[in-house]
């Protein structure tokens, strides 16, 4: 499933999300202190609510649900580097959640 591109204020918005979200997980990186729950606690430090977290290998994934649109944040965490990318959701689906099923 190919996710929505965002375009516009919404991209702007997303990009934006990108960089605070990599700026407050780069602390527990580089301390090698991050688990499901310090990145959580990070991310919703940021005032975002819709969070969730998960093992990832050697890193910790983590999808943000910024608003309703949806503005979604999708990444990880790892030793190496934290990644992260915006993008408007599925086809088919509301939410940030890939959909699990197809047609």
């Amino acid at each position: 499933m190919v996710p929505f591109k965002l375009h516009g204020d919404r991209r702007c918005q997303g990009l934006a999300v990108v960089g605070r979200v990599k700026k407050a997980l780069r602390p527990l990186r580089e301390k090698g202190g991050f688990t499901p729950e310090t990145v959580s606690h990070t991310i919703t430090g940021l005032g975002y609510s819709k969070v969730r977290t998960y093992a990832d290998g050697s890193g910790v994934g983590f999808l943000i649900e910024v608003d309703d649109y949806p503005v979604c944040v999708e990444g990880a965490v790892s030793p190496v580097a934290t990644e992260a990318d915006a993008f408007g959701g599925y086809p088919d689906h509301t939410g940030c959640e890939q959909p699990s099923g197809g047609h």
